[in-house]
């Protein structure tokens, strides 16, 4: 497996080999976002009282109500601009996709309210050089990431990630 680091990721993203796959991967996610908040979803608060670590964050999204969740993360998806720099912390699965042709792996934090009718997502950047699937944990572990909300630009499309030094394992 290779090692894929900040920069190089960075890099082919620039070159534009998965543009494609991520403005159609946001509009679907974008779509699902808009029924979920026009639909609803059934079931009661869900919110999480478990300690987390002691780092500084702007925006806490472990402590709110399935609904406040779903229209906080839709109010950054919509005014991404006001969440860059700030330190977010969410908590939820673990999850990735695989691009083929850049050989590239992108990981998620998943969200779910009520009986897993409505799963929201955020991508997540690891520090350093890391090895997949050695340096992160299985599809489906419940898992915590605080991280830098940030933005790369690509040739016609913004990319919006948490940049983070690690993922903390929920037990």
């Amino acid at each position: 497996m290779p090692v894929l680091s900040a920069q190089r990721h960075r890099e082919r993203r620039e070159k534009g080999i998965v543009t494609i796959m991520i403005s159609k991967l946001y509009a679907v996610l974008s779509v699902i976002i808009i029924t979920i908040l026009i639909t609803g979803c059934a079931g009661g608060d869900t919110s999480q009282s478990g300690e987390s670590e002691t780092k500084s964050t702007d925006v806490d999204l472990t402590a709110l109500s399935e609904t406040v969740l779903s229209a906080e993360l839709m109010n950054i998806i919509v005014n991404s601009d006001d969440y860059i720099g700030k330190t977010i912390t969410v908590s939820g699965t673990y999850s990735y996709i695989f691009h083929e042709a850049a050989g590239i792996y992108y990981h998620y934090v998943i969200t779910k309210q009520g009986d897993e009718c409505c799963q929201e997502g955020l991508e997540f950047i690891l520090a350093g050089d890391h090895v997949f699937p050695d340096d992160y944990p299985t599809m489906g572990t419940p898992i915590e990431i605080t991280g830098v909300f940030s933005r790369d630009q690509g040739d016609s499309i913004r990319f919006f990630y948490l940049a983070t030094d690690d993922i903390h394992i929920l037990g």
